[in-house]
C-alpha cells in the first residue's frame, strides 16, 4: 500500500449474511496493524447509521490478528435514540475473538465552543525530514527490526518534529509532534470515509512516545510492544489535501504498560480529534 486509493480499497469490506468480511495488509509487523481493525471495524458500524456522525470509540484488542485469515466484522445495533446511536462491534478470526469496538453516533446539534490551541511555535512540515528520508540518514545505526519497520511503503507519509537519535542512546522526553498526510491523489470524500483513514492514521507513533523517557535502556529490538486500547473523540470536519500534525505526550509507564494521549490539529492549529491508548512496553528477558 502507498495511496491513498490502496487505503481506501484496504477498508472496504464485503457484505455477507450477517457479518462484514475484510483482509488485512502489513505494514512491516508479523501482525494485522491495530489502526485497520480499528477502521473495517468503524466502516461495518457506519454501515447501520444514517444522518448521524461518530463522535467516539472504544476498543479492546484481545488477540494478535493473523494476516493471513480474514477478518470477520459483525455489529451489534445497541439504541438508537432521539439524539445519539450506539453500536457495538466484534472482530473474529476462527470463531476467535481479536477485537470488540464500541462507537456513538450524534445528530448534527449547535452548542458552545471551546478548544485547547497551540500555542509553542513548531516547524512546519516544509523544514523537515520524513521518516523515509531519516531511514536514509540513520539505517545504518537503526536495530533490524525498526529498519525493517521503515521499508514497507504506506499511503501515509509522516515527518516527525522531535527526532530521536539512535547513536546517542539517551532519555528524551515522552512527547512526539509529527506532521502527515495521506499519499496520493486526495479524493472526495464524506465525513464518514475521512474518519476511518484518521482512525487508521490515530494507530501510528502514539505508542512508541512511551520508550522516549527509556531509551537508555529499551528500544524496538528488546521490548514486546502492543495496542491494548484504544479510543477515540471527534470534534470538527477536517481535510486531508494539507499536513496534519499529530501532538503525542504519555503521561505514564508502568506495570509493562504505556499510555499516550494524542490530538490532532489542522495546519491552521484548529483541534480535529483526541487519541487515548494504552499497550503493552513488555522488556524482553534476556
Amino acid at each position: 500500500m502507498n495511496t491513498v486509493d490502496d487505503l481506501l480499497e484496504l477498508l472496504k469490506l464485503k457484505k455477507k449474511e450477517d457479518y462484514f468480511l475484510g483482509i488485512s495488509k502489513t505494514i512491516g509487523s508479523n501482525s494485522v496493524f491495530g489502526g485497520q481493525v480499528l477502521a473495517q471495524s468503524l466502516h461495518a458500524a457506519y454501515s447501520s447509521i444514517n444522518n448521524r456522525v461518530l463522535h467516539s470509540l472504544h476498543s479492546y484488542f484481545l488477540e494478535r490478528g493473523d494476516l493471513e485469515i480474514p477478518i470477520k466484522y459483525y455489529v451489534d445495533q445497541i439504541r438508537d435514540g432521539g439524539s445519539f446511536s450506539t453500536r457495538r462491534v466484534t472482530a473474529k478470526q476462527k470463531d476467535k475473538t481479536i477485537f470488540i469496538l464500541a462507537a456513538s453516533f450524534q445528530k448534527k446539534e449547535l452548542g458552545h465552543l471551546y478548544y485547547k490551541k497551540i500555542n509553542d511555535k513548531i516547524k512546519q512540515p516544509e523544514e523537515l525530514l520524513s521518516t523515509t528520508q531519516l531511514k536514509k540518514k540513520y539505517g545504518l545505526f537503526m536495530s533490524k527490526k525498526l529498519k525493517n519497520f521503515l521499508s514497507v511503503e504506506r499511503p501515509v507519509e509522516f515527518k516527525p518534529i522531535q527526532r530521536t537519535n539512535p547513536i546517542l542512546k539517551k532519555n528524551i522526553p515522552p512527547k512526539l509532534d509529527v506532521w502527515f498526510r495521506i499519499k496520493g491523489e486526495i479524493p472526495s470524500m464524506t465525513l464518514e470515509v475521512k474518519q476511518q483513514i484518521l482512525t487508521y492514521v490515530s494507530d501510528y507513533n502514539i505508542l512508541s512516545t512511551t520508550l522516549f523517557p527509556h531509551l537508555t535502556k529499551a528500544d524496538f529490538s528488546n521490548t514486546i510492544m502492543a495496542s491494548l486500547d484504544h479510543s477515540m473523540y471527534f470534534y470538527r470536519d477536517f481535510d486531508f489535501s494539507d499536513w496534519l500534525l499529530y501532538r503525542i505526550e504519555s503521561p505514564n509507564t508502568s506495570n509493562a504498560r504505556g499510555m499516550s494521549i494524542g490530538h490532532i490539529y489542522n495546519r491552521e492549529g484548529l483541534l480535529v480529534a483526541t487519541a487515548i491508548q494504552e499497550g503493552l512496553i513488555r522488556p524482553i528477558k534476556k
